[in-house]
């Protein structure tokens, strides 16, 4: 669509407003897109991926190899590979040029969430939280010894029992450090290169379900089961000794008081100027907050099923969220009205062809005096470039050189 003929003032907009569609690829547990925008990456009950292309919305590759449902996924910066996390006890890490697992490991549970380095060329090393164990540090760099590495964070011995286990992990953006939640609302920062933990913050009495780092790694929100994401912002400053410093200020709490709400997922948008979540409980829809000020500014309704996992891909200014019941993905974005009033300020739509009758002077040849023929003339000997990218798109992101998936001729879901 030609860029004149669409509205300014919705193309510019930051946050999706309807319910455009709705998708249905086998019951959905977990969604991720890619960094580019390009892909989304569906992870069904049954242990199948599904790679979705969000230009056509169709299925262009379907993963075979886990047994059960998929808990975790995660996209390398280049997109090409995709690291899946499962009940079934397995992380493995799939190669989508090849279509087939290149790495796979195997613990002793099933695995809450897996997250890779951030910005790391190799895809190989990634963290994981795993059922009533601690978290693993994992490298994969040689297939036949792959290290796992892990994490011992404050054991909280109690009358032999432990206290609290990690139920989350996640990377900042650097990649220096990890964060970990777990069940009695801890707080474990681990340096990702000792594995040393060196701060530790009581959040809550309650679980961490999840944490969730800005692209631009300066906010981060922590979603409890006490019915509160709480937006912090983090900063990590490196001393002259080497070591860092690094400080979680309290920003904002966000919470429905009134129907006590719980939020499954959440997600910032690329600038981290707002947060979306999905909610579990009374409601069936999407809540947008401002971060500047933590006010509510948008719920997205339509779905008429609890919503668990929600994906915001800001580059094509969308958010989707799969339910409960069936599975299904719900897909908001902006609807764009045509402004054919940039065609002609005298076009009027009609309603069916009609005989247009030529005007005897209509397409007569104008005389233009010599200045104007020349600057026509000029204007036509200018060279324009088609072969030169640019550098940035028409919302003022700049182009992401990302990997292109071949289409598999597998045959679709039964």
């Amino acid at each position: 669509m030609n860029l004149s003929l669409l509205d300014p003032f919705a193309v510019a907009k930051e946050y999706p407003e309807v319910l455009t569609q709705t998708l249905s690829y086998g019951h959905s547990t977990c969604i991720k897109s890619t960094r580019s925008g390009d892909y989304l990456a569906s992870g069904l009950i049954d242990g199948t991926i599904i790679i979705i292309d969000n230009d056509t919305n169709s299925t262009i590759s379907i993963l075979h190899d886990h047994t059960r449902s998929i808990t975790s996924l995660c996209w390398s910066y280049c997109g090409r590979y995709l690291l899946s996390g499962s009940r079934d006890w397995k992380v493995n890490l799939w190669d989508l040029q090849k279509g087939h697992v290149i790495r796979s490991v195997t613990f002793e549970g099933p695995v809450w969430n897996c997250t890779l380095v951030p910005g790391s060329e190799s895809p190989f090393q990634f963290v994981a939280a795993l059922l009533e164990d601690d978290p693993v540090f994992v490298d994969m760099s040689c297939a036949n010894s792959i290290k796992i590495t892990k994490l011992e964070t404050d054991p909280f011995v109690d009358d032999g029992d432990r206290k609290h286990w990690t139920l989350t992990c996640a990377y900042e953006k650097t990649g220096r450090f990890i964060f970990n939640g777990t069940s009695k609302g801890w707080l474990n920062i681990i340096d990702g290169k000792s594995f040393e933990t060196v701060k530790s913050i009581k959040i809550c009495n309650s679980n961490i379900k999840g944490i969730e780092f800005s692209s631009i790694g300066e906010n981060v929100a922590i979603n409890s089961s006490d019915r509160i994401i709480r937006q912090y912002k983090l900063t990590i400053a490196e001393r002259e000794n080497g070591t860092y410093k690094l400080n979680l200020e309290l920003e904002n709490r966000y919470q429905d008081a009134v129907n006590r709400l719980q939020w499954n997922s959440v997600k910032f948008n690329h600038n981290s100027e707002y947060l979306c979540a999905s909610t579990l409980g009374a409601t069936h829809d999407v809540y947008i907050w401002e971060t500047g000020m933590g006010s509510l500014i948008k719920i997205l309704e339509g779905s008429n099923e609890e919503l668990i996992e929600v994906d915001w891909n800001f580059r094509r200014c969308c958010i989707t969220a799969t339910g409960m019941d069936s599975g299904m993905l719900y897909n908001w974005s902006i609807v764009i009205p045509q402004k054919w009033s940039a065609l002609a300020p005298d076009f009027e739509e009609i309603e069916e062809n009609i005989d247009y009758e030529e005007k005897e002077d209509e397409f007569d040849f104008v005389d233009y005096d010599d200045d104007l023929n020349k600057i026509i003339e000029e204007e036509e000997r200018d060279i324009v470039d088609v072969i030169t990218k640019e550098k940035t798109d028409a919302r003022g992101f700049p182009f992401v050189e990302s990997f292109v998936i071949n289409v598999s001729l597998q045959p679709e879901l039964e």
